[in-house]
């Protein structure tokens, strides 16, 4: 079974903080602004790993080819072996033809490039980023799935460190969104007891309210991601990618 690598999105305050391990950054200093223009965070300074935008606030029409130049020429100039553009959810035709052209050139430059999987349709150089969070079904069914639509060379587990209050029953199955904190303080007021389930690799608990009746709780911790990286790769998912808050 070959060895996993895990990208690690980093904020430019913590781009030395790598060094030494075996895990490999992602700079997340760059935001996608309107018309598609790249912004810099000035507190970057570093070079090699790979280029992060961020594109989920992104307002207006972009045009892909100044965009897609910007890109490259970041990437030139930082020595990055790559990019992960994270978008919103709404996939518009426009954002799915600048995929495309991003794909293609940087492709052309022998660059890696990442993106959400609703995303990775709109060019076949992306790499599709595959949420860990599931709620039904199981994780490894989730990804049996995806690889067979993209295959192992096109697909990275997305680690993310969820929490989600749901009311029972589920009529839409989403969850509320809960913080660490939060999560924290409805675990010191229940005392619940907590499960682990095998099938999505998250723990749960349930508990019941006065004002809003049962409910049940669905949470990751640094243990479950682990799980759901081992259960990845004995699938042959050859990346694992995370944010550093999630990871840490």
């Amino acid at each position: 079974m070959a060895k996993q690598t895990l990208i690690v999105l980093l904020p430019p305050e913590q781009a030395q903080a790598l060094s030494g391990t075996q895990r490999f950054p992602a700079h997340r200093a760059y935001r996608l602004g309107k018309e598609g223009h790249l912004f810099r965070s000035s507190a970057l300074n570093a070079r090699g790993g790979l280029m992060a935008v961020d594109g989920r606030g992104l307002e207006g029409p972009v045009d892909p080819a100044p965009f897609c130049q910007e890109i490259l020429r970041e990437c030139g100039a930082r020595s990055f072996r790559g990019v992960v553009c994270l978008l919103g959810e709404g996939r518009t035709p426009q954002l799915c033809r600048t995929v495309q052209l991003l794909g293609d050139r940087l492709s052309h430059q022998k660059l890696t490039f990442y993106v959400p999987e609703q995303y990775a349709g709109c060019s076949s150089h992306a790499r599709a980023l595959v949420s860990s969070a599931v709620s039904g079904g199981s994780l490894e069914q989730r990804l049996r799935d995806v690889l067979g639509r993209y295959g192992q060379e096109r697909v990275v587990l997305f680690l993310e460190r969820r929490a989600e209050d749901f009311f029972l029953p589920s009529p839409t199955g989403s969850g509320q969104p809960l913080s660490r904190e939060a999560l924290r303080e409805l675990m010191d007021r229940t005392q619940p007891s907590v499960f682990f389930s095998q099938e999505l690799c998250a723990r749960y608990f349930t508990y019941m309210s006065r004002e809003s009746g049962a409910h049940f709780v669905l949470y990751d911790d640094g243990e479950t991601l682990v799980k759901k990286m081992e259960v990845s790769q004995k699938l042959g998912v050859r990346w694992a990618m995370g944010m550093w808050e999630d990871l840490g």
